[in-house]
This record gives structure tokens, C-alpha cells and sequence, in this order.
């Protein structure tokens, strides 16, 4: 079975996922950029013990990653706790299947290409995919599966903590959908202004994407709060919660395929 890993600013995401691509098992880690190999490796031993799993059971592993200082530890827990060299999305080697259509296609984070391949190969194109993490990102694939560019926005919990930090008055709140727009109270002003002014973010950006590119486009979003924000537009038409680790099970494959 393959070990896919996803290390985000904030978490890190290991799925154990089957040669069908089915999903054995899924587990979060904070993005410690100080992390040691031994310290994830017998994590993630435990991990897999609890979910009748084992190290054996595993003999490959992909790793995509947008924080630099990470990748030696999760290479080096591969190739320690699970006797395998990981592949690397970004690594010259790697052949992702997509073609970059940008000025600088290695500045490009490799959880959006990602997202790209698993998002066009499950829905077609053209598309948006509106992944909601540290930063919410859109990005635009086109019909023949391209990645041709996107826009990057703080994420809303960066947003609120930005808020509260700026704000010595404002205190720190939760992202929850309010039942109305106009706030009576100062967590009530706050909570509509965060929400619904990225639900309005959302839906502009989506609109002149699509008016931009100059086609009907169906919108993907993924990332942990994407149901919340799917439930409160009519912008986004469907969501994909695995897709990174969908993308890097299809990655890993058309390399490894003889």
C-alpha cells in the first residue's frame, strides 16, 4: 500500500491509500518545522497499530510539500520506518502529467498541482478548484488538464487571528455562519464580516475567473472548511475532501506504472 503525505503550512496530512485508491486510513499532524524523523515515525507506528494496520503493510510512499524544512524528516521516516525512497512531487524525476502554464511553473505549490490532476482526472474540465487552508487558493485547469494560473487569499483563520491581533479591542472568535448580516453586537458584527465577507470573496472571485477565462466552469472546492462555505453559496458546485491525496495515489501511480 502506499503512504501519501501532504505537509501544509499547518498540518500534515498521511493517508495509507490501497491500490484501488481507496483510503485504509487518514491522520493530522501539526506542521512542526522541527519535527524529527523518529518523532513522526513512531507517531504514525502508533497510528496505523491502532487502526489494524502496520508498518509492513506499507512498501511506497509520495510526499508533496510546501514547507521546505519538512521534507528531510518525512523522507528520511520513509526510508527508516517504512523501507521506502518517497516519491517527490516537484523532483525533476516526477512526471505530474500536467503541463504549467506560467511564467515561473516551479513557483508553483505542489498541493495546487496536485489538486490539479486529482480535480481534472475526477471531473473534467474547465475548472476551479477552491482549496480552503492556510491560504484559500483558486486554481484554474483547463480542459485538456493544464494548470493555468490561479489567486491566492489569506485563509479565514488567518484572516481572524490577523483581526484580533490588529484589533486591541476585538477578541478572538470562531468561524460560524451567522444567521444574519447586519451584527447587533461586536462578536455578532464580527462573525457576519469574517463569514460573509468570504462568502462574498468567494463568489467574486469565482465570477470574474470564469468571466476571464471566457467559459462555463464547474467549481471544486476541497479543504476542511469547505462544506461550511459550500452550504452558504450557490458558487460552488460540489466537493472533493480527499482530493490532494487522491492527486498524489494518481501521481505515484503513472510513475510507478511499468
Amino acid at each position: 500500500m502506499l503512504l501519501a503525505i501532504d505537509a501544509g503550512n499547518t498540518n500534515v496530512v498521511f493517508a495509507v491509500v490501497g491500490d484501488d485508491g481507496a483510503i485504509r486510513g487518514e491522520w493530522r499532524a501539526s506542521s512542526k518545522a522541527d519535527s524529527t524523523a523518529d518523532e513522526l515515525g513512531v507517531w504514525l507506528s502508533q497510528l496505523l497499530q491502532i487502526s489494524a494496520l502496520s508498518r509492513g503493510d506499507i512498501n511506497a510512499a509520495i510526499i508533496a510539500t510546501v514547507v521546505p524544512p519538512l521534507l528531510r524528516p518525512l523522507k528520511t521516516m520513509c526510508q527508516k520506518y517504512f523501507g521506502c525512497d518517497p516519491l517527490v512531487v516537484g523532483d525533476a524525476n516526477v512526471d505530474l502529467g500536467l503541463e504549467v502554464l506560467l511564467d515561473k511553473p516551479d513557483e508553483v505549490g505542489a498541493d495546487r498541482l496536485v489538486n490539479a490532476v486529482a480535480a481534472h482526472k475526477e471531473f473534467g474540465g474547465p475548472l476551479i478548484v477552491v482549496d480552503f487552508g492556510t491560504a484559500t487558493t483558486f486554481d484554474v485547469i483547463d480542459g485538456e488538464g493544464s494548470y493555468c494560473g490561479g489567486a491566492i487569499a489569506p485563509g479565514i483563520n488567518l484572516s481572524i487571528e490577523a483581526l484580533h491581533m490588529a484589533a486591541a479591542k476585538l477578541p478572538r472568535i470562531s468561524v460560524v455562519r451567522p444567521p444574519k448580516v447586519i451584527g447587533t453586537n461586536t462578536v455578532g458584527a464580527m462573525q457576519s464580516g469574517v463569514f460573509w465577507g468570504y462568502i462574498a470573496m468567494i463568489e467574486g472571485m469565482i465570477d470574474r475567473i470564469g468571466k476571464e477565462f471566457g467559459a462555463d466552469m464547474r467549481v471544486v472546492a476541497t479543504g476542511g472548511l469547505a462544506p461550511l462555505f459550500e452550504a452558504a453559496t450557490d458558487a460552488i458546485d460540489l466537493i472533493s475532501a480527499d482530493l490532494t491525496i487522491y492527486g498524489l495515489f494518481l501521481i505515484h501511480k503513472r510513475n510507478t506504472e511499468s
